[in-house]
Parts: structure tokens; sequence; C-alpha cells
């Protein structure tokens, strides 16, 4: 589809003046082509994948540590427990979106077997 086009010039510069609907759907597929970029970095690095629905969570703002515990099938204190953690800190970085330090994502990467790129 050949969105609706009107041009105008605000200061100084060239802009493009499209209706709402016609921008959302740009916006739309936009987000759908990062997305299966994303996915086609993934496919072609190799490695393990998830499954669509837990990758979907991911790619939809959930923290990726909480879906790769839930795809091991861990429960908080079992993860916390291996990556030798407290299941407070591992709380907070799940549900917070709190950053951890590099040193924590490397022992909960490695007590999820996944590299600790997946977990950022």
């Amino acid at each position: 589809m050949k969105p609706r086009l009107q041009t105008v010039t605000i200061g100084g510069q060239p802009c493009a003046i499209v209706p709402l609907a016609e921008y959302d759907a740009l916006r739309e597929d936009l987000e759908d082509a990062a997305d299966n970029a994303v996915l086609l970095r993934a496919e072609n690095a190799g490695g393990e994948s998830l499954p669509a629905a837990f990758f979907h969570r991911i790619l939809h703002g959930e923290s990726p540590v909480r879906v790769w515990r839930e795809f091991r099938g861990m429960q908080i204190a079992e993860l916390a427990d291996a990556a030798g953690v407290s299941s407070p800190t591992l709380t907070a970085i799940e549900m917070n979106g709190d950053s951890a330090p590099e040193k924590t994502l490397t022992r909960l990467a490695e007590a999820l077997d996944v590299d600790v790129d997946d977990l950022k």
C-alpha cells in the first residue's frame, strides 16, 4: 500500500503529512520488520531457540530472565540458588526490569544454560 502523502516545509525542513491510520500501519510494518530481523539474526547465529510464544514475550518487553527461567521450568528460588543470588534480587530483576550487574547476569546465564546476551 502506498501511503497518501502531503509534503510541507516546517522550520526550513521538508516534512510529510500522512493520514494517521496510514502512519499507524507503516509503523506496525516497521516494527514487524524489526522483529523479523531479530528472529533472522537469532536463527543465523545457531544455538538454542525458544518456542515462538516465549520469544514473543521477550519481544514484547517481558524480562528475558523470567522468560528463560519459566522455559527451563525453574522457580525463582531454584534459579536464585543456582546462580548464587538472593531471591529478592532475582525478583527485582524480573519484575522491575532492574539492570543487573554483568557479574550477576553472567551467573544467571550459566544457571540457565544460555548466552549472557540472551538475558539483555
